[in-house]
């Protein structure tokens, strides 16, 4: 049995990532691909647990807290329901997963990279997405979608820290191998099309 494919889509907030992964989901779901779909943090008990804390706004998270509870809630998510399906030959669609880390925590918060590297290889004992799709949209773009949405902690964040993040997103996405940059402002459908041909085409 071959080993499955570990997709993950990432993005700033709203950029629509969960829309994509649902249709994404639709598309290897038509396909008669087996796959579960995940989020970070959480996808696990105990890592939903941890997401619950992280995004909690009425909670003040120093940013190494911050960091140490994300890569908690990622060592167990992998370990507990990622590589388990991997094995099994599913492929595993998750949004966000190391990326989000490197843009929010390391790009935005200023933690120091090589010590996110650190502690994230330890929490993934090495994996890595075989396919990373980032979603760009511009800082602006964050107020005028989806305004009825409650706001999480990380999303009551500045518009400078919004600024970071998508910064980081696109220096990252240019450098690492794997990972590829689309305009996220693109009609959806536009967009859909755009994943699955990268997703599929292998």
């Amino acid at each position: 049995m071959s080993r499955g494919r570990f997709i993950v889509l990432e993005g700033p907030d709203k950029c629509g990532k969960s829309t994509q992964a649902k249709f994404l989901a639709r598309s290897l779901r038509r396909r008669k691909i087996p796959f579960i779909h995940t989020r970070e943090p959480g996808g696990t008990r105990s890592a939903e647990a941890i997401r619950a804390v992280l995004l909690d706004p009425k909670l003040k998270v120093a940013p190494l807290a911050e960091l140490l509870l994300y890569e908690a809630s990622r060592a167990q998510h992998t370990r507990e329901k990622i590589l388990p399906a991997l094995e099994r030959g599913v492929w595993v669609l998750c949004e966000r997963y190391s990326l989000a880390t490197m843009a929010y925590q390391g790009c935005a918060r200023g933690l120091s990279m090589p010590m996110i590297r650190t502690l994230d290889r330890i929490a993934t004992g090495g994996l890595r997405p075989d396919l990373t799709v980032v979603l760009d949209i511009p800082e602006s773009e964050f107020a005028a979608r989806d305004r009825s949405r409650r706001l999480d902690r990380l999303e009551l964040e500045s518009a400078a820290f919004r600024k970071r993040v998508r910064e980081g997103y696109r220096r990252l996405a240019r450098r690492l191998p794997g990972c590829v940059l689309l305009n996220g402002r693109r009609p959806l459908a536009e967009v859909h099309e755009d994943i699955a041909r990268r997703v599929l085409m292998k």
